[in-house]
């Protein structure tokens, strides 16, 4: 008898197809081959695993990214942007979109409801806790600049948009140029949205002068971490972090430090697909 896993399994390689072939013509027959589903059942089993039909997802998918690319990729016009997210007429992309996000396409890039691109669309995460390895690893001392957000993770895209602002003056975009972190305080599914803590930062090699972007010196301390490796959308980081606190942790003979945990982004999203996206989830030991 087939288990709740195995039927994950399946909804897991069909999303990952999807991710992987977001710019392409998805049909029934091919994710129903990917699922080893008749069409006849298809449908019913994704929806019950996510929340939404399949096709439903994938323009939730295409306008999401889309959103990214009116916010961050100004260069890129709204017409193109509406031809990648496989509409054939801009007016039909302006209609989804506003219905998405209750504003059009030229009044998101004017002015983004920022608190939209932290949605989360779907339910299923994408890495199973089999998938994942964890290393021990010395991680040195590093120097970095610093941007608090304080208050509702909802709102973190806001203090992400300053940041890069920051960033793109201060020369340190791409994401290639300097490594890139989050670290994070709380889990924000325990504490109230207002008490909700995470830092943004950047390695830097000189101090940050004094700036109008609330950007400031720190360290990032440097000392014994297990790590773990995320592949796919930020969505589902966290659940790295319950693996290797409820997981890993009580099996290592590990201690956890008094220290935060931090994510290390490798790649950023829109500039490559969201399956593309690698993070490492860094826990302080001691």
């Amino acid at each position: 008898m087939a288990s709740i896993k195995y039927y994950e399994k399946r909804m897991l390689a069909v999303c990952d197809y999807i991710y992987k072939h977001l710019d392409e013509d998805l049909t029934v027959e091919a994710l129903c081959d990917v699922a080893c589903f008749s069409k006849y059942h298809f449908h019913r089993q994704f929806t019950h695993f996510m929340g939404v039909g399949v096709f439903k997802f994938v323009q939730i998918l295409r306008l999401k990214r889309a959103s990214y690319e009116l916010v961050f990729t100004k260069e890129k016009r709204i017409i193109d942007i509406a031809m990648s997210a496989k509409f054939d007429h801009p007016e039909s992309f302006s209609r989804a979109f506003k219905k998405a996000y209750s504003q059009s396409p030229s009044d998101f890039r004017r002015h983004p409801d920022l608190e939209k691109l932290g949605l989360h669309f779907h339910k299923l995460d994408r890495q199973l806790e089999s998938d994942m390895t964890v290393d021990v690893v010395h991680f040195d001392t590093t120097k970095i600049a610093l941007l608090k957000h304080r208050g509702a993770p909802s709102r973190i895209m806001e203090s992400v948009a300053i940041f890069r602002k920051w960033r793109k003056a201060s020369g340190l975009l791409p994401i290639s140029r300097s490594r890139t972190f989050n670290i994070v305080y709380e889990d924000p599914a325990v504490v109230a949205p207002e008490d909700f803590r995470c830092d943004i930062a950047a390695e830097v090699m000189i101090d940050v002068d004094d700036n109008e972007y609330g950007v400031i010196n720190s360290t990032l301390e440097g000392g014994r971490y297990a790590v773990v490796r995320h592949f796919g959308p930020y969505d589902s980081i966290s659940r790295c972090l319950y693996f290797l606190y409820g997981e890993w942790l009580p099996d290592s003979g590990e201690e956890p430090r008094d220290a935060p945990c931090f994510f290390q982004y490798h790649n950023h999203f829109p500039e490559v697909a969201e399956h593309e996206l690698i993070t490492d989830v860094y826990l302080p030991l001691k």
